[in-house]
């Protein structure tokens, strides 16, 4: 796969693939002769920036083939299937799916505690100015990427009346997370993987460490996980390898999505040993590593793309 000529005719199905690791992931693919199909989910008006991305992938001279469809419906699922497998005849397979679906709530469980503004009250009183005042410039700093000035920023507003209910959490572990079940047992039933194919999805530290927000995703991710696990035991004997990519904290547009990403960053930026954040390259490089033949071997894996952020104790 890693230097397939073009005109071959093995494929990858990225579900989320307009954006962020997804789009990254048809790039670097493509580069390498493999053919992309891509389900996304975007507005008619975001079609302007998406399009010249689906340009220079087309350009490449691999089959290119992209749904703007609901990747969660039942009946968008088998439309696509049902036209992709149209696409593949009579030769083509899927050599790898990856999942890269954004879509979750970001609420709360419950009301915040009252935010702790003591070591900037201390520091205004030293400095013998008002704390508005130095939380106004502390804001600007840390606007313009000085994050060092993190601990006396505003911190992040969320909605103080709109909590997490059940329905958002069906619905994000769902879509962030078992849905990878539901189209890789679709895939199969139609006999559309290839011999050796790839099973990917992304999750992220709030596997582990709980951010604010991010409770319905956190479960999402988990199941995530336990399914891919299932998927790399029962499903070895169809030839199928499962895994998932934990990237560490990337400026994506999901990332934007969650209140005090900036903070996130800030955070990642101050711990991680290189001193910047991942980038969808950085991630994509490693899906088409475990896209080629010589990682066969990996299967029921959870593999970190972070430069080392999770395990680093640097605080600056």
């Amino acid at each position: 796969m890693g230097n397939a000529p073009t005109g071959t005719n093995e494929w990858a199905l990225i579900l989320g693939g307009s954006s962020g690791f997804g789009l990254a992931t048809a790039h670097k693919l493509s580069e390498h002769g493999v053919n992309v199909c891509v389900v996304h989910r975007d507005r008619r008006g975001a079609m302007s920036r998406i399009e010249p991305e689906f340009d220079r992938i087309r350009d490449r001279g691999v089959a290119f083939e992209a749904f703007n469809r609901d990747a969660l419906d039942a009946d968008s699922r088998d439309e696509i299937l049902t036209a992709l497998a149209g696409r593949l005849a009579p030769d083509g397979r899927i050599r790898l799916l990856l999942h890269s679906i954004a879509f979750g709530n970001l609420k709360l469980i419950g009301p915040e505690a009252p935010p702790d503004n003591r070591a900037r009250e201390s520091l205004a009183r030293e400095l013998g100015i008002e704390e508005a005042r130095l939380a106004e410039v502390a804001d600007e700093q840390f606007a313009e990427g000085v994050d060092g000035v993190l601990g006396i920023t505003s911190p992040p507003q969320y909605a103080a009346d709109l909590f997490l209910e059940d329905e958002d959490m069906v619905r994000t572990v769902y879509a962030m997370g078992t849905s990878l079940l539901t189209w890789t047992q679709d895939v199969r039933a139609r006999g559309l993987f290839a011999s050796d194919a790839r099973v990917l999805g992304m999750t992220s530290e709030g596997n582990e460490v709980a951010w604010k927000g991010y409770a319905a995703v956190a479960a999402a991710k988990v199941a995530l996980e336990s399914v891919s696990r299932s998927i790399a035991v029962e499903m070895a004997h169809f030839g199928i390898r499962s895994n998932i990519v934990q990237a560490g904290v990337t400026d994506t547009p999901a990332l934007r999505l969650i209140p005090g990403s900036d903070h996130l960053k800030a955070q990642a930026r101050s711990r991680n040993p290189f001193g910047r954040l991942t980038t969808p390259q950085d991630v994509a490089n490693v899906i088409y590593l475990l896209s080629l033949p010589e990682s066969a071997w990996i299967n029921g894996a959870v593999i970190r793309v972070d430069g080392g952020e999770h395990i680093s104790g640097l605080s600056r």
